[in-house]
């Protein structure tokens, strides 16, 4: 299989930016909303080149996703751009109601998720959002893991038909999946077979994921990981191939254990072919101030992470 390394690191929410421009570039019916973080959603370049496609709404996210909403019956395709917890949280009912009842075809696209946000603190790392909205008939939940695979991602979602919610973040990462990739929505990535433990990633923590199975294979378990970028609709077919040849799994995610990918897993093994599992997540908590890294290791989202919850799976098989 294809070896996967990288040369730089990049943050997801500038791979947004650049796929935004190019599908706007591509498609003239697609406009872009912002709620005062143009900056901090990398949209200034559409802003720059398509002015009169471009809606700075304010501090006024509630109204941006009607705004948006009511822009589809003109056959626009709206781009929201906010912070994950006012994409969510905030707006939830405006979502629910103008949004996802009608399926209109608006894009919700969310930065500064989870607790890589960093020095924000709790307020502002939210990490109940993929629960929030996968439970929203048709809304399709995306979370993908670099800068190149967001970039591609939003490129995707442009051409899709009803509503999405893009996820992604602040901090730099390790760009390492494919520069001109086809992304195609619902389909998992198989990034390295394995035989004796599933590892289904999604988000910052597909590359942690990548790093746990060198770690595991120096203690010789061979892990297969595959990169859940699509949480809803969920890859069912591509999760039971290989739980069906390695019988336990690991889900790891910068979410919650409620409702995020392992809730998601778990539903779908439980019903179809029950399997150990381990969840590397939050686990009913709020998160806290400080360096993202810091943070991912003390609250457990990292290789190392990773690491014990496939040792420990692997001995309930």
């Amino acid at each position: 299989m294809k070896k996967y390394t990288y040369t730089e690191t990049k943050d997801t929410r500038s791979g947004f930016g650049e796929g935004l421009l190019e599908a706007a570039r591509e498609n003239e019916n697609i406009v872009g909303l912002c709620a005062d973080l143009t900056g901090s959603l990398k949209m200034n370049a559409f802003e720059n080149e398509f002015p009169e496609r471009f809606f700075q709404v304010g501090i006024s996210e509630a109204n941006m996703m009607s705004m948006a909403a009511g822009m589809t019956i003109g056959g626009k395709i709206p781009f929201t751009g906010t912070f994950a917890n006012f994409s969510t949280s905030r707006v939830y009912d405006q979502i629910r109601q103008s949004i996802a009842y009608s399926s209109k075809n608006v894009k919700i696209c969310a930065s500064h998720a989870g607790l890589t946000l960093g020095e924000d603190g709790a307020t502002h790392q939210v990490l109940e959002d993929i629960g929030m909205m996968k439970m929203l008939p048709g809304m399709v939940v995306i979370n993908p893991c670099d800068y190149n695979q967001t970039k591609a991602a939003t490129i995707a979602i442009a051409e899709h038909n009803g509503p999405v919610y893009l996820r992604f973040g602040r901090p730099k990462v390790p760009n390492f999946t494919s520069e001109n990739q086809n992304f195609e929505i619902g389909k998992a990535i198989c990034l390295k077979k394995g035989k004796d433990v599933s590892i289904f990633a999604t988000g910052h923590l597909v590359w942690e994921a990548m790093e746990a199975q060198k770690a595991l294979e120096e203690q010789g378990i061979s892990a297969e990981i595959i990169n859940i970028h699509t949480i809803k609709p969920l890859d069912e077919k591509a999760i039971l191939k290989s739980v069906v040849k390695t019988k336990c799994v690991v889900s790891a995610e910068e979410h919650m254990f409620n409702g995020g990918l392992g809730d998601s897993i778990a539903q779908y093994l439980s019903r179809n072919n029950p399997t150990p599992i381990e969840m590397v997540g939050v686990n009913d908590t709020f998160g806290e101030s400080g360096k993202p890294k810091e943070l991912m290791a003390k609250y457990g989202l990292d290789s190392n992470s990773i690491v014990k919850a496939a040792l420990k799976v692997v001995k309930r098989k």
